[in-house]
């Protein structure tokens, strides 16, 4: 095969998937600067080049063919961080940057969003772009710089900080009256145990923490996130165990109450995980020392 089939122009490739997102020629050539007839030639020629008809044309309507579907869906993406890595090398002659970042989606509402303000204002030129992950992430297919997961530490193959400890209480909604008679772990056997899903035994865990055996436990529903966890628990459905930090404004507004005290550690922490060519990247190590100083 012609390797040039394999390699079609930037220009053509724009055209294209700027066309294909906005439905129309007219309104692509605006965005880039060109005459409508310059981006519908782009196209055709990119349509000569790989045999297909990437869109129907009707009268001056144009709609995604399932293989032009295809084709947007999978070049959009590397179109974009072509553009992020452009505009990334163009800041380093400012001393900028930009880094993203996987976080725990709890983690980032509850604690690292709060305190970008702080970043930013220390440094303004580096941009951080957040991305949701719920579990570990995997550096080679992500694409992410850096992430920030909860663990025991054993990371292969990165460079993990330490933030800070994971520590777990109970908690239940304000207004859950029978929460009264929550006096000890034993108290918690036949009361709804509200569970999040990426980790489904940390009520075992937690009672084997608390020196009672599980037994048979009332298992309530799995949550995917935590943030919806906590709306769960402030609702009444049931009884949470969650990380404290995550629910001080709970607490302190009275949406959530502890029952007992009983915090305790779980032996995992919250890390900082970086790949090891990434250490030196300025972005990241900028990043690393900010986020380290708010321990």
């Amino acid at each position: 095969m012609n390797p040039r089939t394999l390699n079609p122009s930037m220009s053509s490739l724009l055209a294209f998937e700027a066309s294909a997102r906005h439905g129309s020629f007219t309104r692509a050539a605006e965005e880039l600067s060109l005459s409508q007839s310059a981006v519908s030639r782009q196209v055709q020629a990119l349509e000569e080049l790989l045999g297909v008809e990437l869109f129907d044309r009707v009268g001056r309507h144009i709609t995604l063919t399932e293989v032009g579907r295809i084709y947007t869906l999978e070049i959009a993406g590397s179109l974009a961080r072509i553009r992020d890595a452009t505009m990334q090398t163009l800041a380093y002659r400012s001393g900028g940057g930009s880094l993203h970042l996987g976080v725990l989606p709890a983690f980032g509402t509850k604690w690292l969003l709060p305190r970008m303000s702080d970043f930013y204002a220390k440094h303004p030129e580096i941009l951080v772009h957040i991305h949701s992950r719920a579990s570990t992430v995997d550096f080679l297919t992500t694409g992410l710089d850096a992430a920030i997961c909860v663990g025991d530490g054993l990371w292969p193959h990165v460079v993990s900080h330490k933030l800070f400890d994971e520590e777990l209480v109970p908690v239940v909604g304000g207004c859950n009256i029978a929460a009264q008679e929550y006096k000890s772990a034993e108290d918690l056997r036949t009361t709804r145990l509200l569970q999040v899903a990426p980790r489904p035994n940390l009520w075992i865990e937690w009672f084997k923490m608390q020196n009672c055996q599980p037994g048979r436990l009332q298992l309530g529903p799995q949550f995917e996130l935590t943030t919806h966890l906590i709306q769960a628990v402030s609702s009444g459905i049931g009884v949470g165990l969650l990380p404290r930090f995550l629910v001080r404004d709970e607490l302190a507004n009275k949406t959530l109450r502890i029952p007992f005290d009983s915090m305790s550690p779980t032996g995992s922490a919250y890390y900082l995980l970086v790949p090891p060519h990434k250490c030196n990247h300025r972005p990241v190590s900028v990043f690393i020392n900010w986020l380290v100083c708010q321990f």
